[in-house]
């Protein structure tokens, strides 16, 4: 399946992060998106043997994180070093899953985001029915990506 293009509203959106400074254009990288991809498919896979919810919800956030990677590089963006950076996949994710499927997953993940914040710096702690949302999130944008024609084999 090819990369499905941007529409003018998406491109409007990705544009803005560049130019804030959110991302930077690079050429696209379908070869290392292939490899983010796997890496989140890896982990969705071992999901269902975690028995710690934590442990659970802390890969399946990483597996998402993987897949805005992937969605990132396939499109020719890359973060910015520094802080900020998950935040700006979130965003990008957002911009570019602006419609089923994903896109209620797409924002999602900020909230995970700012949930693992919570868990890392506050230490509250994270519950079994967070953990199946973030594992439910992370197939579904892992799904989306898919049918974007984000490769994953």
């Amino acid at each position: 399946m090819a990369l499905s293009t941007l529409t003018t509203e998406q491109q409007r959106a990705v544009d803005d992060l560049v130019a804030h400074g959110r991302i930077a254009a690079v050429p696209a990288d379908l070869a290392k998106a292939l490899i983010f991809m796997r890496q989140a498919q890896d982990v969705i896979a071992d999901l269902p043997h975690l028995t710690k919810p934590q442990n659970r919800y802390n890969l399946a956030y990483d597996a998402c994180h993987d897949v805005g990677e992937a969605v990132l590089a396939a499109f020719g963006y890359r973060t910015l070093s520094g802080p900020g950076q998950h935040e700006a996949v979130g965003r990008f994710l957002r911009a570019v899953m602006d419609r089923p499927p994903g896109d209620r997953d797409a924002r999602r993940f900020d909230q995970l985001r700012r949930s693992r914040n919570q868990q890392r710096y506050d230490a509250r702690p994270v519950g079994e029915a967070e953990a199946d949302l973030a594992a439910r999130t992370a197939i579904a944008l892992f799904a989306a990506a898919v049918a974007r024609g984000v490769p994953d084999s």
